[in-house]
């Protein structure tokens, strides 16, 4: 009988119901959450959904993250070994592989203004540094959390790993994919406010059509003149581009199908699970963690902010030939920020398409946010 109830009362003890905190209760809801707005509102659900379930994993049973020294065995948990992935900046980089082998570049190269619109979306980066070091975190750690202001979820995970800001990793990956699947929601009132219902309006002329020869060449010389000048962004930017040339090259059409289907959505599942289980409730609930969210959300204000703002100055300096809107594009969450732009402009007329000129800020504020990545590691002397 003594066995027994032995047997019953080790077997209560492994459950987690007697291990579960109220830090660990709030934060499964959370991610119950997140599931809710990924499945049912269709909120980024390729993103949203595996981080969302390794929170909810993580907060039912921490040993899926034990570290391999803090393992009585020298065994670590499972979504261990797919975080250190992460922290050492392979699977950033390899989504940027993925997205780089699915993004049509043709927009950019037909109308390069849009670089400087790309460039001017990237205000809010710096704005969230600035904040975030007058909230009192380190420099490294405000670099870290100003990648938010991006809307870019790899990059801001590749320069929390090379800045050594593992400790804050998930809250800043939380935040930055959590603005990305927001973008419908908090652009476009920001965009409306700062723009005239005849600037709405304007329609721009159609994109010249780009050569083979432009789009093959326009990877090649992005990547030896960035990596020239930034040698810290040839990881994400050199990827980037390797995956579009495979894409516009042509002849390996079986590495772009890999690179931007199958590869791409096994690092998907990989990042974000493992993203989410670094939101432990200790980890998570402090007030750090609401400064990041909110700070994030203020950079991505800034930038969505700054970018109408600058097509503003280049509607009036062409005449009225640039529509306002495609600034707001100028953030890294491709396509849907130029989908956006696209959006909003057609709710002024119906008759206006502006998707492929906000695509080539969209694009602009990809390579943009690597570049402020890399500009950052330069700063703290990481390679």
């Amino acid at each position: 009988m003594d066995y027994i109830m032995n047997t019953l009362g080790n077997l209560v003890q492994q459950t987690a119901f007697l291990n579960l905190t109220i830090g660990n209760v709030v934060m499964i809801g959370v991610a119950c959450l997140f599931l809710y707005l990924a499945i049912r509102h269709e909120f980024e659900p390729l993103l949203l959904v595996p981080i969302a379930f390794g929170m909810l994993l993580v907060n039912i049973f921490p040993g899926i993250m034990t570290s391999t020294h803090d393992s009585e065995n020298g065994v670590g948990g499972l979504l261990y070994y797919f975080y250190l992935l992460d922290e050492w900046a392979i699977l950033p980089s390899l989504i940027f592989l993925g997205v780089g082998a699915m993004t049509d570049f043709r927009p950019l190269i037909a109308n390069p203004k849009s670089f400087l619109l790309g460039a001017a979306a990237q205000f809010g980066i710096f704005a969230a540094y600035l904040g975030a070091m007058a909230l009192g975190f380190s420099d490294k750690a405000a670099a870290a959390i100003s990648i938010i202001g991006g809307a870019d979820g790899p990059t801001s995970i590749f320069l929390a790993g090379k800045l050594g800001q593992t400790d804050i990793m998930g809250p800043i990956a939380v935040a930055a994919y959590s603005y990305m699947s927001l973008v419908p929601i908090i652009q476009p009132p920001i965009m409306k406010l700062l723009t005239t219902k005849k600037e709405r309006e304007i329609k721009m002329e159609q994109l010249r059509p780009v050569t083979k020869l432009e789009a093959i060449l326009f990877p090649i010389i992005v990547t030896i003149v960035v990596c020239m000048i930034l040698p810290t962004t040839a990881p994400l930017v050199g990827m980037l581009m390797l995956g579009n040339l495979f894409k516009e090259s042509g002849v390996v059409r079986q590495l772009t199908e890999t690179a931007s289907n199958a590869l791409m959505y096994i690092v998907v599942i990989l990042l974000g699970t493992s993203v989410g289980a670094t939101t432990s409730a200790e980890a998570f609930l402090n007030w750090d963690t609401i400064k990041i969210v909110v700070l994030g959300l203020v950079a991505f204000a800034f930038g969505t902010a700054a970018g109408v703002l600058f097509g503003k100055l280049m509607c009036l300096a062409t005449g009225g030939k640039v529509n306002p809107l495609i600034g707001s594009a100028g953030v890294s969450a491709v396509p849907m920020a130029a989908r956006v732009s696209q959006k909003v402009g057609a709710e002024a007329d119906p008759t206006n398409f502006l998707l492929m000129h906000a695509m080539g800020p969209n694009v602009a504020g990809v390579i943009g946010t690597a570049v402020a990545a890399g500009t950052f590691m330069a700063i703290f002397g990481v390679k």
